[in-house]
């Protein structure tokens, strides 16, 4: 080529494809970082098992919380982005192997999260009326895997209820248990969750903590909450906020332990109103033996210590609580997917700064982020941060040639793979459907939303836009 001719347009830079696996927060916050920074243009196919985006935004906080759930709104931003693909209603080990999504893409990043409980392991677990929290909570916001039979049917008997753990979700269960109908009515709870609640004879909760208040994960807005029911009254025992001097440190560095502390003190002293449900918190409280023949009846609990490293230990000192309905809120794990490696003490997948490892090396091209890379903690918020983390690990890998932008080609590789497989992709389009059937559904009862509960009709909605389209 001489110097005279015209070399002609620069060719563009191959696209960097990414699939993220989990359309939760991390998911999305992953996608987010991924189409925000400039260095390398990106392809992102956002992945859900459910065909519902969000996650525990959308099945995890409790519905009667509108201004946290409104979350997806902000988060919906991302969906919106013309380089991200919302597929949803694909199963990683169902729909597409591991090995399938690796040839479709340049690199994967997995957020599912971790939906699986933790178990008291403790007599009597096992018996009916001894719920763990993720299965009430998927129940009552409508997740389709709920299990709707056992939940209502705990729910119908339980006068007396206990909850084991002092986060934020055991507060959310509690809160929501203590709840009257007009509370719940304009949530969009589905209509047969708000009937069980209706109809559930709930007349106390107690909450357990096995440590003291200055060890409590929850946060003050949640404390606050349970104030403000129309019909309950919230009881402390005062002699439970008489703090250590390993307590009292913690409390003074600490603004939200502190903060949570003046709560609890103005709520000291309570004592419970005629004609009115009872939400008690119980402190230095450890579950040991849950009772009953065929089904839960009461918890034999064990008062505790808490020593200066923060540790419980048992005092020998035992009495019984009645409860027809228990309910454990004690932490979630992670589950293991086909092809991917998993600390199954951790629950969470073996990483550096978000890079995969296999036998203690990274994975090329394999990536975690959020509570399956770093363990159930943190808030909603605390995922943005995770996920930059881990996406400045991918830019990273790029830079220094182990991840190859334009690996793979064509832009529908992905969609075209798993119609092959006899999938059913639902992507945004479909989403805008199933959200706008829900908007029409709570419209009939005069509220914002009720949310689809089957997966059936979430489907069908999808089918019902797509032939009217037609």
């Amino acid at each position: 080529m001489s110097a005279d001719e015209d070399p002609g347009p620069p060719s563009p830079r191959p696209r960097l494809r990414v699939a993220v696996v989990g359309a939760g927060p991390a998911g999305i916050y992953t996608a987010e970082a991924l189409t925000r920074q400039q260095e390398v243009p990106v392809a992102v196919d956002l992945i859900d098992r459910l065909p519902t985006p969000f996650g525990l935004v959308r099945h995890g906080i409790a519905p009667d919380h509108p201004k946290m759930r409104a979350i997806r709104d902000t988060l919906h931003r991302a969906l919106d982005h013309p380089a991200v693909r919302f597929v949803g209603n694909v199963e990683i080990g169902r729909d597409l192997s591991c090995r399938e999504l690796h040839a479709a893409v340049d690199a994967v990043v997995y957020t599912y999260g971790a939906a699986l409980d933790r178990q008291l392991g403790i007599p009597g677990e096992e018996l009916p009326g001894s719920l763990a929290a993720t299965a009430l909570v998927a129940w009552y916001t409508g997740h389709p895997d709920a299990d709707r039979a056992t939940v209502e049917a705990a729910l119908a008997r339980a006068r007396s209820v206990v909850v084991v753990g002092v986060g934020n979700v055991a507060l959310d269960v509690a809160r929501v248990l203590a709840r009257t109908p007009a509370e719940l009515e304009s949530t969009d709870m589905p209509q047969h969750v708000l009937d069980a609640l209706a109809a559930a004879p709930v007349e106390q909760v107690t909450v357990l903590g096995r440590r003291g208040p200055a060890q409590a994960t929850f946060t003050t807005q949640e404390l606050r909450e349970l104030g403000e029911l129309a019909e309950a009254d919230v009881l402390v025992d005062p002699a439970d906020l008489e703090l250590d001097a390993a307590a009292e440190e913690r409390v003074a560095a600490d603004r939200v332990v502190a903060r949570n502390l003046a709560v609890l003190r103005e709520w000291a002293g309570h004592t419970a109103r005629p004609g009115r449900a009872t939400v008690t918190l119980r402190f230095f409280t450890r579950p040991v033996r849950l009772l009953g023949e065929d089904r839960v009846a009461g918890v034999e609990v064990e008062r505790t210590v808490v020593d200066a490293d923060g540790r419980a230990s048992g005092t020998g000192e035992t009495t019984v609580l009645p409860a027809d309905l228990v309910v454990r809120s004690v932490g979630y794990r992670g589950g293991e997917l086909p092809e991917l490696p998993l600390d199954p003490r951790a629950g969470t997948v073996p990483h550096d700064l978000g890079r995969v490892l296999r036998g203690g090396a990274p994975s090329p091209g394999e990536y975690v982020a959020g509570w399956i890379k770093r363990g159930p903690t943190g808030v909603v918020g605390t995922n943005k941060h995770d996920a930059r983390e881990t996406v400045a690990t991918l830019l990273a890998d790029v830079a220094a040639g182990v991840v190859r932008p334009g690996g793979v080609s064509g832009d529908d590789d992905l969609v075209t793979t798993l119609r092959a497989n006899g999938a059913d992709p639902v992507l945004l389009e479909d989403w805008r459907a199933i959200d706008a059937a829900e908007v029409a559904l709570g419209a009939t009862r005069g509220r914002a939303r009720t949310t689809l509960h089957e997966w059936e009709s979430l489907l069908a909605a999808v089918r019902e836009a797509a032939a009217r389209a037609r």
